[in-house]
Formats: C-alpha cells, sequence, structure tokens
C-alpha cells in the first residue's frame, strides 16, 4: 500500500496550507479517555503505539491517536 503524493503549496495560492497533524505524546501514568473504551490509564509506552488499562481490559493502540485524548 503506498501513500499518495503531498501536494505542494503555491505561495500564489488564495487557500491556507493543510495543517501538520501532531501526534500527542503520551507518559506512563497520563490519564486518557478514548471514544470505544473510556477513562484509562496508560501502563506502556512505545515507539508508534502505547498500552493504556481500561481496569476491565489493557489494549494496546497504535499511532496516530484519533480517538484517545489526554485528560
Amino acid at each position: 500500500m503506498t501513500t499518495p503524493a503531498r501536494r505542494r503549496h503555491l505561495a500564489s495560492s488564495p487557500f491556507q496550507p493543510d495543517p501538520v497533524p501532531t501526534i500527542e505524546e503520551y507518559a506512563v501514568a497520563d490519564l486518557i479517555s478514548h471514544d470505544a473504551y473510556g477513562m484509562g490509564r496508560v501502563v506502556s509506552v512505545e515507539v508508534a503505539a502505547v498500552t493504556v488499562d481500561f481496569g476491565s481490559q489493557t489494549v494496546r493502540i497504535p499511532s496516530p491517536f484519533h480517538k484517545m485524548s489526554k485528560l
């Protein structure tokens, strides 16, 4: 699977360039909220994923963290 080429923004364009997406960084013991799992606590941090304890289950969530936010 290939990713599409990113379009070059021309200085004369009346439109703003697409913002660069920022990937949230998490640390062990951070409280988070996930759209599907609810509230949880980060128990492990990897380069491209975090492991979160939601009480009833522990889930490894890969980056980017679209459905997750830090509390």
